[in-house]
């Protein structure tokens, strides 16, 4: 069986957002999560930002801010926070959106206003690759959800 792309990294980091999770319980801010989990990323030996501004180029105008990445992982994975109740197809647009202007690959969207975190999270990857210094294009490389059961950790699933 032929390993997709990044799998070991997003299934390091889902496991330790789980732990994030499970210590914190639903109910809290964001801003609360993003920083928790930012911590216990460092923690486990991963390199990361947070707070990352995401240029946008349109029609040779590049608009430096209003756009921000939660987290960049590694320099590869873009992880988009909610705590809300419900994850709509908006928040699903913004992270795909986000992942479009980063130089990462992949995307994790975590709602840790779930119950479970494990039925809070969303998988997106980039479909097409794109050299890290092309500026991103209007109908450029479009992004996929990868079903949810993909982005279980692998201890999530039963043997």
């Amino acid at each position: 069986m032929i390993q997709e792309p990044g799998s070991d990294l997003t299934e390091k980091i889902i496991g330790i957002a789980i732990n994030v999770h499970r210590k914190l319980g639903p109910g809290l801010l964001e801003s609360v999560y993003n920083q928790c989990l930012s911590h216990a990323l460092r923690k486990n030996g991963l390199s990361i930002q947070r707070e990352v501004p995401l240029p946008l180029i349109f029609d040779g105008l590049r608009l430096d801010k209003g756009y921000m990445a939660d987290i960049i992982v590694e320099d590869t994975v873009l992880l988009e926070l909610k705590a809300v109740e419900h994850i709509l197809p908006l928040h699903e647009a913004q992270t795909r959106t986000y992942l479009k202007l980063s130089r990462c690959r992949l995307a994790l969207l975590l709602n840790f206003n779930s119950l479970m975190l494990k039925d809070g999270i969303s998988r997106f990857a980039l479909t097409t690759p794109r050299h890290a210094a092309q500026p991103p294009v209007p109908g450029g490389p479009r992004t996929t959800p990868t079903p949810p059961e993909a982005a279980k950790p692998a201890a999530a699933t039963a043997a």
